[in-house]
């Protein structure tokens, strides 16, 4: 602005000079230059004094976003602290429960590792000598480490567990084991590298473990790594160059970004996280921050050169629009920044990784959330604890932030009541007293709760004024019956009551929010039941996502353009057979009793089992495919319900030649090895072991069915 003023200037005197010897004009020149002298400094005058005041609404623009993106943060970080808490007093308590068998800390470790994704490694480290045959130190540890499986090369991520204490890792001179033992309380630790567990960087957040004296005989760790903490930021860059931070409460760096650039000025903006005392910071390059500006000021400039006239005309009438422009632009960035952040943050909440539970032959789900705006109010959730399958699907009523903060609420409550709770109906009381506590806005939850046992098929649920679910097999659908409790928040100690039925295996629940059903269409008619169920019947034998896909599709073909009026959600659990595929190759049999470990059955009846389908499936392998190692072997397993009683089922199939190994002669077993003829003894051996045995060639098949009685 100054280099043009002093352009004006000289332009003005010369024109004097030029016109001196008529001195009327010349009068009235300098009473016009006089005029134009002063407006120059008046706009002079304006232009810096806009140009500060868009500095100062820039600056406080970029503080509003800065400090939007430090409470995703803070709040993202909170989640993830107060997760890991919760884990580590879950931790504590599943040690406590279980300090008479020392080999079940294993176990309790690999379970918090199995359930929470984000705890790098869990560990219990008992003080010295406390079970004298596990000597001097003794610190069950499950941490997760990167490899291929045997079973399937494309798992990569894998858990293990083993003893890492000893004089190499003497964790009883660890600040984090002596607090654990003095501090009544969590603690966390500074950023540190755990060369023992985690074996990468960490925080870790350390409780005590009591025996039923209350002494402190333990410390139970949780580790969260670094990596995980710097994921928060990958979301966050408020402007071009900007990094992100988190510190301890020492100012030690738990997420760091140096600058390569030291002599660049820079703002800081920092908010405090409450669990923890961290301090999270945004730090903004000043030259990035004020590029724009600075180039508008050069256009003003050169745009002032052409006439002052027309400059005067342009900053009077631009200096309201762009103040209107940055106010209105601030607004709609300031609004658009928070729904998005609030819609990152409820995706976040939700399961996202599917098939969820890879290493589950016996399970596969598939859900979806089409939230009607932004943000909606619509939940599901599901989780596997104690091999029962916790489950949720929930609608929230209005729309908006108020229902997304609420739909987050009962998400949390969902996860915290059923860590500690196996209950549908007692789960679904205390997560409707938290909600209807001060519930000053009149809001309530329409909510299935089903928890799933997954060695028997027995399902409890409860259900809280939402729709009945469907169960879809070989073409058969029928409606789930549910009791008519009330919503969840509207009735503070309301009695709920929940029910039993029972699915079989290749049984999928199909459950819903009423945005399924109240689609409308242009002509304002409602999908409805009737052709849902229709829709479910051409699912018959699809997987979870085909389904869900198949229903969307169904669901958008009726509506045909026509806008969305609610939050649509799905979520398929499909409770199938598991089953094992085996190579033709006696190497593979190995492999049958890993697979029979997971299947949940009882102790006693493992090891015959075991012996019968290892004899079954070895005959197979030497008689159905003669010469040949290409064939497969497939081995199903199913219970079911009879007249009488409960029986296994454990189904052999195989493409190879006929072969009926029930008409082999019966062996007589009094002869001895000399007299008997050669073969024989393994079916007969099957027989013992097994109460049924029943062979029958079909479709160009052979299929063995072995029984057992429960």
């Amino acid at each position: 602005m100054s280099k043009f003023f002093t352009i004006f200037a000289a332009e003005m005197c010369a024109y004097m000079k030029r016109n001196k010897k008529k001195r009327g004009r010349t009068l009235r020149f300098r009473s016009d230059f006089g005029v134009l002298l002063l407006a120059a400094i008046i706009i002079e005058t304006t232009a810096a004094v806009q140009y500060f005041y868009s500095r100062a609404a820039i600056k406080a623009e970029a503080e509003q976003r800065a400090r939007t993106e430090l409470r995703a943060a803070e709040l993202e970080v909170n989640v993830l602290t107060t997760e890991m808490e919760a884990a580590v007093k879950m931790l504590s308590s599943m040690a406590a429960r279980n300090l008479e068998q020392p080999r079940a800390m294993y176990t309790c470790t690999r379970i918090l590792l199995k359930t929470l994704e984000d705890v790098e490694s869990a560990s219990i480290s008992f003080i010295p000598d406390y079970y004298p045959e596990e000597g001097h130190w003794f610190e069950p540890c499950s941490s997760r480490e990167i490899r291929p499986g045997r079973r399937d090369p494309t798992i990569k991520e894998r858990v293990t567990t083993r003893q890492i204490g000893g004089e190499e890792h003497d964790y009883l001179s660890m600040e984090w084991y002596e607090n654990g033992l003095s501090i009544d309380s969590t603690w966390w630790s500074e950023p540190y590298y755990d060369d023992a567990g985690a074996k990468k960087m960490v925080v870790s957040v350390s409780y005590p473990v009591k025996d039923r004296a209350h002494n402190v005989v333990a410390v139970a760790l949780v580790d969260l790594s670094l990596e995980r903490l710097n994921k928060v930021s990958e979301h966050l860059q408020v402007y071009e160059d900007s990094y992100y931070s988190i510190q301890s409460c020492t100012g030690l760096d738990i997420v760091a970004r140096p600058d390569t650039k030291s002599n660049r000025k820079y703002l800081k903006y920092d908010e405090v996280v409450d669990a923890t005392g961290w301090k999270l910071s945004i730090i903004i390059p000043e030259d990035v921050l004020f590029a724009d500006l600075r180039k508008t000021g050069a256009i003003v400039s050169l745009l002032m050169l052409v006439g002052l006239g027309l400059l005067i005309f342009i900053l009077f009438h631009s200096a309201r629009d762009i103040q209107k422009i940055i106010t209105l632009n601030t607004h709609q960035e300031r609004m658009r920044g928070e729904l998005e952040i609030a819609q990152t943050i409820q995706r976040a909440m939700l399961p996202k990784v599917f098939p969820p539970f890879l290493d589950r032959l016996d399970l596969n789900i598939y859900g979806i959330v089409d939230p009607a705006k932004e943000i909606g109010g619509d939940l599901y959730d599901f989780y596997i604890r104690h091999e029962k399958l916790f489950f949720c699907v929930g609608d929230v009523s209005g729309k908006g932030v108020p229902a997304s903060l609420l739909m987050a609420t009962t998400r949390s409550l969902f996860r915290s009541v059923t860590a500690h709770e196996e209950r549908a109906a007692e789960i679904m009381g205390h997560m409707n007293t938290a909600l209807a506590d001060q519930n000053e806005q009149f809001m309530f939850v329409t909510l299935f709760l089903g928890v799933l046992d997954l060695k028997s098929g027995t399902l409890e649920y409860c259900n809280a004024g939402h729709n009945a679910p469907v169960v879809t097999a070989n073409g058969d659908r029928r409606m789930v019956d549910v009791l008519p409790n009330l919503p969840l928040g509207i009735e503070p100690g309301f009695v709920f009551q929940s029910q039993t039925t029972r699915l079989n295996h290749g049984d999928t629940l199909f459950l819903y929010t009423d945005g399924l059903t109240e689609a409308e269409n242009k002509k304002h008619e409602l999908y409805g039941e009737e052709r849902m169920l229709e829709a479910l019947k051409r699912t018959n034998g699809m997987p979870p996502r085909d389904m869900i896909d198949a229903m969307q599709n169904s669901v958008a073909e009726f509506v045909n353009g026509a806008q969305q009026s609610d939050d649509l959600t799905m979520l398929a659990i499909r409770y199938q057979i598991p089953a094992i595929v085996m190579r033709n190759d006696i190497q593979q049999i190995p492999t049958l009793a890993e697979w029979l470990d997971g299947l949940g059955i009882p102790d006693e009846l493992n090891m015959p089992i075991n012996l019968a389908l290892e004899e079954a499936v070895s005959n197979v392998m030497l008689y159905a495919y003669p010469g040949r190692k290409d064939g497969k072997v497939f081995v199903e397993y199913m219970r079911c319900l009879t007249k009488d009683g409960e029986r296994m089922v454990f189904t052999i199939s195989d493409s190879g030649i006929p072969f009926d190994p029930t008409a082999t002669p019966e062996v007589d077993i009094t002869l001895s090895a000399e007299e008997r003829a050669i073969g024989g003894l393994g079916i007969h051996l099957v027989k013992q072991l097994m109460d049924d045995i029943h062979y029958e060639r079909k479709d160009d098949k052979n299929i063995l069915m072995l029984v057992k009685k429960l």
